[in-house]
């Protein structure tokens, strides 16, 4: 009867991961691993790779050289044993014992003979002293290569000799064979002095390279650690306000665009050339912003301060009226009510108009209230000089326009608040008697506008701020020499959504406002 097959004991389920971790730098586990697990510097790297395979290519080297050496070592050692055969062969005729043979000629220290004599197995080996005989016990198991008469090489260990290398010869007259052998002991210390020469020559050399290696790595990684420490030096500088400069560059002479190294450095002096020049841009965005808040906040007063001082004015005259029911009385809060409230009105519309200057310039930043059509820029300039002149009937006005329409695609009625601002700007900042002049042209690819006054000029400490918001040529924000100081940054954006530019060149008595936009191709006709 079989027993039904035991279950496997359940395995317990993975332990879940805590809710909160610990912290690495508190959980010896981490640190452990992260002290024994801790990347390789790209200097260790490339040392180890070289180092190594270098190291590699000695020992084969050295591996080959030795096995081709010990059998060149082999041959030799086999020829001076076929030598030492053909001196002793003709002797063992006449001699009894190997001992005998040995002493009857010269043969190097260390021969070995192995003989059947009359009296038996013998053998002998020459020493500092001479031939001595050889006991049972040094010769070992030698007498069964004897017995077999194999006439190859053999490599034999002797107990108390060391290894030899051994060749059966035929004794003449007879049947037998005699063995001769050399040491192997010259060919193992030779093969052994030379590997050690060879270690110490590799690791000698592999010392000096590794210096090498370390001194070029070194200076080749230079410029890499210059970019690391420039990085880590703007890495420290607070970027987040104020008037922030990066003047921290990777050094001129780590830097060489021909060099894979040396064109990080620069890549990364141009990308903080232009991160500066960003953090530039931003400040001036900011301080213009400031401004610009400024301006708007001091254009806004005035009206707001106007209305609640009329208001005031008018509920006073109305509870002084009601106080006092004469009809003198009523007739004045009556009167002062309604001057208050033209005024309000007046103030309204100022706010208004500031508040849509303020509404256009945003939406054409964001690239609206702009509709495109057909446009003849010199009907438009025509138009506009003609409602430009009972406004400023003490100026003198002309206009210069060719004979064929000057078109272009474009807002007809944007370009023409460009026009006017242009020309109202003229009137505003010029003497009576002055002359205002319009030309409109067709130069090559653009429409070309220009509107021209012989008047003071444009103060040079305003003229490169002349065409932002709230700019004003008259610090005061005298109402009577112009508006809100929002109508050339109008006319800029305009002409800035139309893919155009203007420009203006000012000296005393010869001031021009140039505005060039894409035209279309003139008719030929």
């Amino acid at each position: 009867m079989s027993l039904p097959p035991r279950p496997a004991p359940p395995v317990p389920p993975a332990a879940a991961p805590p809710e909160h971790a610990a912290d690495p730098a508190t959980d010896p586990g981490r640190v452990a691993s992260k002290r024994f697990g801790r990347p390789w510097t790209l200097q260790a790297r490339l040392m180890t790779a070289v180092i190594g395979m270098v190291a590699f290519i000695l020992v084969m080297i050295g591996i080959s050289t030795s096995a081709i050496l010990s059998q060149v070592l082999y041959v030799n050692l086999g020829a001076q044993v076929d030598e030492a055969a053909a001196s002793i062969q003709p002797r063992t005729a006449f001699q009894s014992t190997a001992v005998q043979v040995l002493q009857s000629g010269f043969f190097d220290s260390g021969t070995l003979l192995v003989m059947n004599s009359r009296s038996g197995l013998s053998g002998a080996v020459v020493g500092d002293t001479g031939a001595r005989a050889l006991t049972d016990d040094d010769l070992g198991g030698i007498a069964d290569s004897l017995q077999a008469a194999d006439t190859s090489e053999q490599t034999v260990e002797l107990p108390n000799l060391g290894e030899y290398r051994v060749r059966a010869f035929p004794t003449p007259g007879s049947n037998s064979v005699f063995l001769v052998g050399l040491p192997l002991s010259q060919v193992t210390g030779t093969i052994g002095a030379i590997l050690t020469t060879v270690a110490l020559v590799t690791a000698g050399g592999l010392l000096l390279l590794a210096v090498v290696i370390a001194i070029v790595i070194r200076l080749g990684l230079r410029p890499l650690r210059a970019v690391a420490e420039t990085a880590t030096r703007v890495a420290s500088l607070r970027m987040d306000q104020g008037d922030v400069s990066i003047t921290e560059r990777v050094p001129a002479e780590q830097v060489d665009a021909h060099t894979e190294i040396g064109q990080v450095g620069t890549a990364l002096n141009t990308l903080l050339d232009r991160v500066d020049a960003s953090l530039s841009a931003r400040q001036r965005n900011e301080e213009m912003m400031r401004r610009f808040v400024a301006d708007a906040s001091h254009e806004l007063r005035t009206p707001l301060a106007s209305i609640r001082g009329f208001s005031e004015l008018s509920l006073r005259a109305m509870r002084q009226a009601q106080d006092d029911e004469s009809r003198q009385r009523i007739a004045l809060a009556v009167e002062t009510t309604e001057q208050s409230l033209e005024r309000i009105q007046a103030q309204s519309l100022r706010m208004t108009t500031l508040v849509e200057d303020l509404l256009l310039l945003a939406r054409l930043d964001e690239g609206q209230e702009l509709v495109y059509g057909s446009v003849d820029l010199t009907r438009l300039a025509v138009e506009a000089v003609g409602d430009a002149r009972p406004a400023g009937p003490d100026h003198s006005w002309t206009i210069d326009v060719p004979d064929t329409p000057v078109e272009l695609a474009g807002d007809a009625s944007r370009l023409h608040q460009v026009v006017a601002n242009l020309l109202a700007n003229a009137r505003t900042h010029t003497p009576a008697g002055s002359v205002v002049a319009v030309s409109v042209a067709h130069e090559g690819s653009e429409a070309v506008l220009r509107v021209h006054d012989d008047g003071p000029g444009i103060d040079p400490s305003v003229a490169s701020q002349l065409f932002e918001r709230f700019a004003r040529a008259d610090r005061s924000r005298d109402r009577k020499t112009g508006g809100t100081g929002l109508g050339l940054s109008i006319a800029k954006a305009i002409v800035d959504a139309h893919h155009g530019t203007i420009t203006v060149r000012s000296t005393p008595g010869d001031t021009t406002f140039e505005v060039r936009l894409p035209a279309k191709p003139a008719d030929p006709a």
